[in-house]
């Protein structure tokens, strides 16, 4: 059984940082991808960013230079650093983990969700 564990997420002012973590516990052989994705009140969820391979990324076009995705592959982890917060980042984040190899299959895995509330 693998779980996607989500923390750091809170209330913090425009402006303001703050540092998302989500570790990957589990008989866990490797694991392809991991990211984060975003879903605001009213809308669909999004991406923010994605690691692969600990080196490769991809953000949302709107959020290069404000947040930055990296991850830990021995703990099995990534983070989300995110600087320069808005009101409109204001959502639940979720981690995502995609081609997760336990004894000899794989599979896609979510977190349970964090809230990220960006106001004064």
């Amino acid at each position: 059984q693998v779980q996607l564990v989500e923390s750091g997420g809170g209330l913090v002012q425009p402006g303001g940082s703050l540092r998302l973590s989500c570790s990957a516990s589990g008989s866990i052989a490797s694991i392809n991808t991991m990211g984060w994705y975003r879903q605001a009140p009213g809308k669909e969820r999004e991406l923010v960013a994605a690691i692969s391979s600990g080196t490769y990324t991809k953000y949302a076009d709107s959020l290069k230079g404000r947040f930055l995705i990296s991850s830990d592959n021995a703990k099995n982890t990534v983070y989300l650093q995110m600087n320069s917060l808005k009101p409109e980042d204001t959502a639940v984040y979720y981690c995502n983990a995609v081609g997760v190899w336990v004894r000899g299959t794989v599979n896609n895995y979510w977190g349970q969700g964090t809230q990220v509330t960006v106001s004064s």
